[in-house]
């Protein structure tokens, strides 16, 4: 069982930025983010791969955020640049025991962080 951890997140203004954190208790693979907002499922924003540095994006948020991590640390992060008022969302920290790629979606997530709020005002 691996557990995640978050922090991060928050409130910003359009156009502003934030950064997310993610540490893992163990050493896995495959993590990434997921968003949801209200009365919708959870939609997966950008994962990696450990081992090969393999990084993919949504496509709404190609160009503003990028994902990295700290494999001695076991930490993914979410640098969050020029937000947008619909990036607005709770961010989950995900993990996975199989790559997905681009077609990464909740169903196939095997470990979840606890989730953080992120707020951008226009």
């Amino acid at each position: 069982q691996v557990q995640l951890v978050e922090s991060g997140g928050g409130l910003a203004q359009a156009g502003g930025s934030l950064r997310l954190s993610c540490a893992a208790s163990g050493r896995i693979q495959y993590m990434g983010w997921f968003r949801q907002v209200p009365g919708k499922g959870r939609d997966f924003v950008a994962g990696i791969v450990r081992s090969e540095g393999m990084i993919y994006y949504a496509n709404s948020v190609k160009g503003r955020f990028t994902i990295s991590r700290d494999n001695a640390k076991n930490t993914v992060y979410l640098q969050m640049n020029t937000l947008k008022p619909e990036d607005t969302a709770i961010y989950y920290c995900a993990a996975t025991l199989v790559w997905y790629g681009s077609r990464w979606t909740e169903e196939y997530v095997d470990f979840w962080g606890q989730g953080t709020q992120v707020t951008v005002t226009s």
